[in-house]
């Protein structure tokens, strides 16, 4: 019977995605609910809602590229160092090889075989180094602007789900009400396939991330009620 492994590889763009949808349902369905305890127009609501989307977009969608451009900075600047210790300090370098090979139990006769080999090819030496010894991962050239591009996206997309019932009714309490019922199924919802996504319990982690945004929404509602009056 043939045998199938399940584990879950999560991909730079699904972790993009859960950043930027987690942030922008959160944030703007607290703002939204704020603002709906304090003022009497959805004009009102709905301009800075998409004030603080664009805003936030732009802020997460920034902190994604400075974070991606770090990771691919500082690789390039580990693998550079590996670089000059082959060439410098070849012996040192053949040492730590074997060390690796020893660790997962190899021979002592196998281990300087595979070193010897893997010396024969310096950038496969180097790639080598960066996988076993530091644990690197050489990161996709456009990581930074990919980066920020889902996280970006994934803020609007999540921050237009609170925000969109306040177009249809003129009351922002009205509008809270619909906002209330749509983005706490969506967060339930996001929240379960998040956390199977991670091998997580699914029911578990929907009811965390549903109740997280709803407490954020009350807190603020309330507060800016008790501040309007």
């Amino acid at each position: 019977m043939a045998h199938f492994e399940k584990h879950f590889q999560s991909s730079e763009f699904v972790t993009d995605v859960v950043i930027g949808m987690s942030d922008g349902l959160t944030v703007p369905f607290a703002l939204a609910a704020g603002l709906s305890g304090a003022v009497s127009s959805t004009h009102i609501v709905i301009i800075a809602g998409l004030a603080e989307i664009a805003a936030g977009s732009i802020a997460m969608g920034l902190g994604g590229y400075l974070a991606g451009k770090t990771e691919l900075d500082h690789y390039y600047a580990e693998q550079k160092r590996e670089e000059w210790e082959v060439d410098n300090l070849p012996d040192r370098e053949k040492e730590e090889v074997r060390i690796i090979f020893e660790e997962m139990g190899l021979s002592a006769e196998t281990q300087n075989i595979v070193v010897e080999e893997i010396a024969k090819d310096k950038v496969k030496w180097v790639d080598f180094m960066m996988r076993n010894e530091l644990g690197l991962e050489k990161p996709h050239p456009q990581r930074a602007r990919n980066s920020a591009l889902n996280i970006g996206v994934s803020y609007i997309v999540g921050g237009m789900v609170p925000l969109t019932p306040y177009f249809f009714v003129t009351a922002p309490v009205d509008g809270l009400k619909l906002s209330a019922i749509i983005t706490v199924i969506c967060l339930f919802i996001f929240g379960f396939f998040k956390a199977k996504a991670t091998g997580q319990n699914p029911w578990g982690g929907a009811l965390r991330v549903m109740f997280i945004g709803s407490a954020a929404a009350s807190a603020a509602f309330f507060i800016a009620r008790l501040f309007n009056h």
